[in-house]
């Protein structure tokens, strides 16, 4: 191919990369395979004749969700062997307006891959049906039924609190103080009566190998984890908006970064979502 000709099919594919990303890495749950996936859909389309497509979004769109039904495939089994809780990458938001926070892409894991394709292309993409069949290869009246399907199984992962985006940086904030600190009493009142730990480490950096459940259980990991953190040392790098969730970003002592989440109800902080896998945050550098 000439470089014209590369220059021609990167300037119609690169306004689009984002659009595509946000797909790819929503079917999947992984930056670097997300990426892979995008850039294997731009190899495809320079090889297409360009002229004949008079979409190319929905060309493209088609080409990465098939690529990643694939991929999915080969994703399940790696994750049937993955040592502790599986979190999704963590991605650093500005705004989230697709509504896909980090319990519901947890969620879409418990889906087939064709349900996951079918929900997200219609209920978080908004296409209509006729282009969900075009996509996966379905008809539209089989799409409706896994759409349908993958709703109920999501339905109570929908957030059903919503949290102002000052309260929950502030929060984020408090969180962190109180946790680094040991500041027990304060850490405690932000806490909800059954609140859990969910700590990615993939076998790669110590982290519970089981979800921690419930106000004490949670108290007790953190009275510890306070006493490491004041003799050690934890960085604040950022707060911000973390898979939709308002959450943080750390240096810890052994010079690793890890990122911290914070599913909210009702004013209390639900779930504790904690990435320190390093394979999941090097797009985070």
């Amino acid at each position: 191919m000439t470089q014209a000709a590369q220059a021609d099919a990167a300037a119609s594919f690169d306004p689009l990369r984002p659009k595509l990303m946000r797909v790819a890495y929503r079917m999947l749950g992984s930056v670097a395979d997300a990426e892979d996936m995008v850039q294997e859909a731009f190899i495809r389309w320079m090889g297409a004749d360009r002229a004949a497509v008079r979409e190319p979004e929905a060309f493209l769109r088609r080409t990465v969700t098939r690529l990643c039904l694939d991929q999915l495939k080969s994703a399940r089994r790696q994750r049937e062997t993955y040592v502790g809780p599986w979190l999704p990458d963590p991605v650093v938001e500005e705004e989230d307006e697709e509504d896909v926070t980090l319990p519901l892409m947890l969620a879409l894991e418990r889906l087939s891959p064709l349900e996951r394709a079918a929900f997200l292309l219609h209920d978080v993409f908004g296409l209509g049906f006729e282009e969900v069949a075009a996509t996966i290869q379905r008809d539209a009246g089989a799409c409706r039924q896994l759409a349908a399907r993958a709703r109920r199984h999501v339905r109570e992962a929908r957030p059903r609190f919503h949290v102002e985006k000052e309260r929950g940086l502030a929060l984020a904030e408090a969180f962190f103080t109180a946790s680094r600190s040991g500041d027990m009493n304060a850490f405690g009142a932000m806490l909800a009566a059954d609140v859990s730990i969910h700590a990615d480490g993939g076998g790669k950096r110590s982290a519970a190998t089981m979800p921690i459940i419930g106000f004490d259980a949670v108290m007790k990991v953190h009275e510890k984890l306070a006493a490491l953190f004041r003799a050690n040392g934890s960085k604040l790098l950022r707060i911000g908006f973390l898979n939709g969730l308002p959450g943080f970003i750390t240096m810890e002592a052994d010079g690793e970064i890890q990122t911290t989440a914070l599913e909210v109800e009702g004013g209390k902080i639900a779930a504790i979502y904690v990435v320190r896998n390093p394979d999941k945050l090097r797009h985070l550098h």
